[in-house]
């Protein structure tokens, strides 16, 4: 039965995933004031903008219209051709960026093991650097290899994997934090965060804690697979009120885990607090538990990696196949047998296009491995067009709303506000990766 507890499991496996891991630092650098209203704040966002994007989902009557099965669909049945287009490059753009975001995360949970370990062994005071580049290798080599089996998306255990993993890896970074906080020994936590002159400068409070909401926007991003989700939702009732219910159960559920994330992690380490909660080494025992919570980190996003690079398989694949209908290396499949019942189809254009994107993606990891920079980019440049732009629009178009009346200026203003917020997030975080290149060579720093 798809209703609303199904499309409550989709969004919240959807929206919790490695996002989690930087909101204690984000909160860190926000404060105990600012960091919980930013939270609330943004779920609050997500909330109602998710509701206007739902009624998008029929063009026309919501019982009976047109209906859109891709967020794409439903900009272009609603808006002007540029604008499809500017959907495009965003939702594709923040995909790719995804995929270089989760091959960072997973080689730095990776290289947390082998830490983790080390530090058990030889002491904490002992030099248990790594090279988080080679670990990106290896991703990479297990992402080209799922890459080419055909659908794997579409396999149905993939998600509650991901699921079990992403509720597991977070409840610990939370059990860790709640025992550290009553246990002692407690980091500094202040009413403004962290403290200009103790732990930064000015500029450099103002910078981090612009990247610390597109760290908190990134959390929040699911709105560019909502109407995937609510294609799943049997009707009646209207797939909107269906919709509308999960949002808040969905939403509700994942901003009060936001809370104890980022709010124990914050009491727990106080404004030194890592940028990656579980990687970071404010945890140092029961080491067996932190690297069990790293390995769930790693298998989900080996998962969700290709949850959102097959979107960008099938765009490619499918403008290939319809701009050279005729050419061989783009449509003929190559059966290839392995014993006599066995056996798999080969594509050659399949196989060098994925092999080339996995390879380029892994590079670019290596190149720059900055988590809560990279975090915070996808956050700033996803949530405001994505989440709140382009739903504002629509559903100004469908409801046709007047010009200058007291709820369009309201739409247009809230519009406006999450424009400015991503803006800055987006500079805050491109300056942190300008910053963290200075000392960074790839295969010779150690993390």
């Amino acid at each position: 039965v798809r209703t609303v507890w199904t499309a409550s499991a989709h969004i919240i496996t959807a929206v919790i995933g490695s996002g989690v891991l930087s909101l204690a630092w984000a909160t860190a650098q926000l404060g105990w004031v600012v960091g919980p209203v930013t939270l609330m704040l943004f779920a609050a966002i997500t909330y109602y903008t998710s509701g206007l994007l739902a009624d998008c989902y029929r063009t026309g009557d919501a019982h009976t219209g047109k209906r859109n099965y891709t967020y794409m669909d439903a900009v272009a049945s609603y808006l002007s051709r540029p604008q499809v287009w500017a959907c495009g490059v965003f939702q594709y753009v923040n995909l790719v960026g995804t995929a270089i975001g989760y091959t960072i995360t997973a080689s730095i949970s990776a290289a947390a093991i082998n830490k983790a370990n080390c530090f058990h062994k030889n002491g904490r005071a002992a030099d248990c650097g790594v090279y988080d580049s080679m670990y990106m290798v290896v991703f990479g080599v297990v992402q080209i290899f799922f890459s080419q089996v055909p659908n794997f998306h579409d396999l149905w255990w993939l998600s509650i994997l991901a699921a079990v993993m992403s509720f597991t890896y977070a409840s610990i970074a939370v059990g860790l934090s709640l025992a550290q906080t009553i246990s002692g020994p407690t980091g500094k936590a202040t009413l403004t965060g962290t403290e200009v002159g103790v732990d930064v400068d000015s500029a450099q409070k103002i910078w981090l804690a612009f990247q610390a909401l597109g760290d908190i926007a990134f959390a929040y991003s699911y709105s560019m697979i909502l109407i995937e989700i609510q294609d799943t939702v049997r009707s009646p009732p209207a797939e909107n009120k269906t919709m509308k219910k999960a949002t808040l159960v969905g939403v509700s559920t994942t901003t009060a885990f936001y809370m104890l994330c980022g709010c124990l992690g914050y009491a727990a380490f106080g404004n030194g607090a890592k940028g990656n909660i579980l990687t970071g080494f404010g945890f140092y025992e029961p080491y067996w538990l932190i690297d069990f919570a790293n390995v769930c980190i790693v298998v989900h996003l080996v998962g969700a990696y290709q949850v959102f690079c097959q979107p960008i398989f099938a765009a490619v694949e499918g403008f290939a196949a319809a701009t050279w209908p005729n050419a061989g290396f783009i449509t003929r499949e190559h059966r290839v047998a392995a014993g006599k019942r066995l056996g798999f189809n080969l594509n050659l254009f399949r196989l060098t296009w994925r092999t080339a994107f996995v390879i380029v993606s892994t590079l670019l990891a290596i190149l720059m491995p900055f988590f809560n920079d990279i975090l915070g980019f996808l956050g700033a440049i996803g949530f405001w067009p994505l989440t709140v732009y382009f739903p504002v629009e629509m559903y100004i178009r469908q409801r046709g709303i007047p010009r200058y009346t007291t709820r369009w200026v309201a739409l247009q203003t809230l519009s406006f506000l999450c424009f400015l917020v991503s803006l800055a997030a987006a500079v805050a975080s491109i300056e942190g990766v300008t910053e963290s290149l200075k000392n960074y060579v790839p295969f010779k720093t150690k993390s």
